[in-house]
């Protein structure tokens, strides 16, 4: 599908009849998570991949703007989520105790 340039991708294919999974809308959690195999989307308005995780060619389609012809392809966002927070999850030691005292 064409999508028109400056136009939020996740909305036109919706308002086209097309069903792409999302949750958020908001570009914070990955449920929306596409591979881009080719050409760039913006995506300056999510928080929800890090830098290095665009830099690799993933994007989020809840706020993603077509700026240049693009081929991607929806991913698993349990797999996204994994490679985007998956080595700060149980990484971290906790301790017994109230986390208040002093």
């Amino acid at each position: 599908m064409n999508v028109p340039h400056g136009e939020n991708i996740l909305r036109y294919f919706e308002e086209h009849g097309h069903k792409l999974p999302f949750s958020c809308r908001n570009g914070c959690c990955t449920s929306c998570a596409v591979k881009i195999m080719s050409g760039r989307i913006d995506q300056r308005d999510g928080i929800g991949l890090s830098h290095q995780m665009q830099e690799k060619g993933y994007g989020l389609l809840c706020i993603a703007r077509a700026i240049a012809s693009s081929e991607m392809e929806t991913q698993d966002d349990d797999e996204v989520y994994e490679l985007q927070f998956g080595k700060y999850l149980g990484s971290v030691k906790n301790k017994a105790g109230n986390p208040f005292d002093i």
